[in-house]
């Protein structure tokens, strides 16, 4: 919100400040457009495994172009626009949850008290449903033992993986945490 009415006054600015008999009136409502480049670029990160932001940069990108529509005087075309963004944003998110399109990482902690069957429990509910295993650590603590690793899934597929763990016989308590690392 704060950015948008940024730009609607500087674009409103560009005008006053070039003044009357100054043909050049868009130098500083020009400038928003690379200091809002700038700022959308610092909103992108990239994790272990991951590009995060991308979402916030566009939306960013596009709230400035709204708040210079403000400030030019066209207010139906940034009405018109903040409701294809509203739209195109909820659509998106909406769809991302239905269909399951996003993957995130957690981190899986089997515990029992054979380590053999451990592994034999995991690697095969691991390979029924087509992931990798890649132990992060593993250890003994007195007489129960404790392999942990990461997957990356969409939620259906932890939910299984988590099911399929709890119900064989080997593991006697599996707990999923979020990956802080890859966070």
């Amino acid at each position: 919100m704060l950015l948008c009415l940024g730009c609607a006054f500087f674009t409103l600015l560009s005008a006053v400040l070039a003044g009357e008999g100054n043909p050049d009136k868009g130098r500083v409502a020009s400038n928003i457009v690379q200091g809002i480049g700038f700022l959308g670029a610092g909103l992108i990160l990239h994790t272990r495994d991951r590009v995060v932001g991308l979402t916030s940069a566009a939306t960013v990108f596009v709230i400035a172009s709204i708040g210079m529509a403000c400030g030019a005087g066209l207010y139906i075309e940034a009405v018109l626009a903040t409701a294809i963004t509203l739209f195109s944003l909820t659509f998106i998110g909406y769809l991302e949850s239905r269909i399951g399109w996003k993957r995130y990482p957690l981190m899986y902690e089997v515990r029992g008290s054979d380590q053999n069957k451990i592994y034999r429990a995991i690697l095969s509910v691991l390979d029924r449903a087509g992931e990798r295993l890649n132990v992060v650590e593993r250890d003994s603590l007195a007489q129960l033992e404790r392999v942990t690793f990461v997957i990356k899934a969409n939620p259906k597929t932890h939910a299984r993986l988590l099911a399929d763990l709890r119900a064989s016989d080997a593991t006697d308590q599996v707990v999923a945490f979020r990956d802080v690392e890859a966070e």
